[in-house]
C-alpha cells in the first residue's frame, strides 16, 4: 500500500497528517519525506540515523580534443543545458536532467558523463517507522531527480507513506506517481478550495484515486464539502481548528501523543486506508 499525502498549497497540515498517520500505523511503515527542499518530518520523529548517501546525476563532460563544434548536442537538448554556436559546447550543469541524450547523438563520441552532486538521502529508524528523507543541496534547482532517489529506497511490498512537496508542479508529480491513493489535505477557505481544484486535476491526469482530509474545520465555511460532493471525492478525515494542535506542533510533539482524542481519529484513518 502506497499512500501519498499532498496539498495544492503549503501550510495546510500535510506533514502533520503524514507523521501522525505513520505513528499510529499498526505495523511496520516507511515514511518518505519527499519535500526535499525543506524536509521537516524529522523534527517530529526522534530516532537513530541508519545511513546517509550522497546523490548525484550524470552531466556531460566534453573532450575538447575530439569535439569539432558541430552543435548536434545543443540541438538535441530540450533544456539548453549544453549549447554550441559553432564552437566547443558550453555545459550548464544545473539545467541538465541527466538523460544522456547529448552523449548518444555526438557523432565524434566526444561527450562522456561525470557525476554532479545534487543532495543526500538520509535514513532514520524510530519505533516501527523507517523515515527516508531527501535533502536538496543549497542552490540546486531541480528536486525530481532527488525525489526519485528517495523513492528508490522504498519497499513496494510494504506500507509506504509519501509526504509530498506542496503545490502541483513537477516535484509533486514525481512524488505521487505510482501511488495507490493520494490524500489531498486542504482547509475550508477560498485559497484552500482554489488549490484543491488544481490538485484534483493533477491526480486525475495521473489516474490515481484520491480522498480529501479537511484540516482546521471551523475557520471557514462548507465550500470544500460542497466541492467534494459535486466531484464525488470522499472526505476521509476532518480535523477541527484546535489551538492545542498548534501548541503541540510548536514543541515538536506529535498530535497523537499529546492529545488522546486525535489518536483515535488517526487510528480510524489508518484502519480505513489499510482495510
Amino acid at each position: 500500500m502506497i499512500v501519498a499525502i499532498a496539498s495544492g498549497k503549503g501550510g495546510t497540515g500535510k506533514t502533520t497528517i503524514a507523521v501522525n498517520l505513520a505513528r499510529v500505523w499498526a505495523n511496520e511503515v516507511q515514511l518518505l519525506d519527499c519535500d526535499v527542499e525543506e524536509p521537516n518530518a524529522r523534527l517530529f520523529l526522534k530516532g537513530d540515523s541508519v545511513y546517509q548517501e550522497v546523490i548525484s546525476i550524470p552531466i556531460p563532460c566534453v573532450d575538447q580534443g575530439l569535439c569539432d563544434g558541430c552543435g548536434e548536442c545543443g540541438r538535441f537538448c530540450a533544456y539548453h543545458a549544453i549549447v554550441s554556436f559553432g564552437t566547443r559546447p558550453i555545459v550548464f550543469p544545473d539545467m541538465c536532467h541527466g538523460c544522456g541524450g547529448c552523449m548518444m547523438v555526438c557523432p565524434r563520441q566526444a561527450i562522456t558523463e561525470v557525476g554532479h552532486r545534487i543532495g543526500t538521502v538520509e535514513v532514520f529508524r524510530t519505533g516501527q517507522i523507517t523515515l527516508i528523507q531527501g535533502r536538496l543541496d543549497v542552490a540546486r534547482p531541480m528536486a525530481p531527480p532527488l525525489i526519485r532517489a528517495v523513492k528508490a529506497k522504498m519497499d513496494r511490498q510494504g506500507t509506504v507513506i509519501l509526504d509530498a512537496p506542496p503545490g502541483t508542479s513537477c516535484p509533486v508529480v514525481a512524488t505521487v506517481r505510482g501511488s495507490d491513493l493520494v490524500l489531498l489535505v486542504t482547509e475550508p477557505t477560498p485559497f484552500g478550495l482554489h488549490d484543491l481544484r488544481l490538485a484534483v486535476q493533477m491526480v486525475r491526469q495521473l489516474r490515481i484515486p484520491s480522498a480529501v482530509v479537511i484540516n482546521r474545520v471551523g475557520i471557514g465555511d462548507d465550500r470544500i464539502h460542497r466541492f467534494c460532493r459535486q466531484e464525488g471525492i470522499p472526505i476521509i478525515l476532518e480535523i477541527h481548528e484546535d489551538r492545542r494542535i498548534g501548541q503541540a506542533y510548536s514543541r515538536g510533539e506529535l498530535v497523537v501523543d499529546a492529545l488522546a482524542e486525535y489518536r483515535r481519529s488517526f487510528e480510524y484513518l489508518a484502519e480505513r486506508l489499510s482495510g
